[in-house]
C-alpha cells in the first residue's frame, strides 16, 4: 500500500514511523522534513500528504506534528480526508471502524515507539464499518464537505 507520511520536526519517532511502515510491507511517500526540499511547517506538509490520498496517489496518509492537533486540521481541509489524531490503539481502530478514517494524525511529543507500533497495529487491523448507521454518518460527513467547500 502507498502511504503518505509528513512530519514538520525531524524526531526520532518519524523516523521509526517510516520504518516500521516499510517493515510492513508498506511504500512510503515522504514530505516535511523527511523529504529534502520540502515545506516543513505542519500545515504544508500535512496538506501534502493528504493530498496524496485525495488525489488516490496513495491509499492512507500519517501526518505528524508535536501535538498532532495541527496536522489534523490541516489535512482535514482537504477534500475527500477524514483524519484522526490517535494517541491509543483503541482510538485508532474505532477511528478506521467507525469513522472510516484515511489519515491517521499522530502526536511527536507523546508517541513511544511501543505505542506507535500499537496504533498501528490497531489503524491497519481494523476495517470500515458496513452497519447501516457508521456509513450514514460517512455519507453525511462527505455532504457537509460538498456544501462547505462547493
Amino acid at each position: 500500500m502507498n502511504i503518505s507520511v509528513s512530519s514538520d520536526t525531524d524526531e526520532p519517532v518519524t523516523h521509526l514511523l517510516v520504518r516500521e511502515l516499510e517493515r510492513r510491507g508498506h511504500h512510503v511517500l515522504p514530505h516535511g522534513t523527511l523529504k529534502a526540499g520540502d515545506r516543513t511547517d505542519w500545515a504544508f506538509a500535512s496538506q501534502a500528504a493528504a493530498q496524496d490520498v485525495a488525489s488516490g496517489r496513495a491509499e492512507q496518509a500519517v501526518v505528524c506534528c508535536w501535538t498532532g492537533t495541527g496536522a489534523a486540521l490541516a489535512a482535514n481541509k482537504v477534500r475527500g480526508v477524514r483524519a484522526a489524531l490517535c494517541g491509543d490503539a483503541y482510538t485508532a481502530a474505532g477511528a478506521r471502524r467507525w469513522n472510516d478514517a484515511n489519515v491517521l494524525a499522530l502526536s511527536l511529543r507523546l508517541v513511544s515507539g511501543p505505542l506507535l507500533t500499537e496504533i498501528l497495529d490497531a489503524w491497519f487491523g481494523a476495517e470500515a464499518s458496513d452497519v447501516p448507521e457508521d456509513t450514514r454518518n460517512i455519507a453525511h460527513i462527505g455532504r457537509i464537505e460538498e456544501r462547505e467547500q462547493g
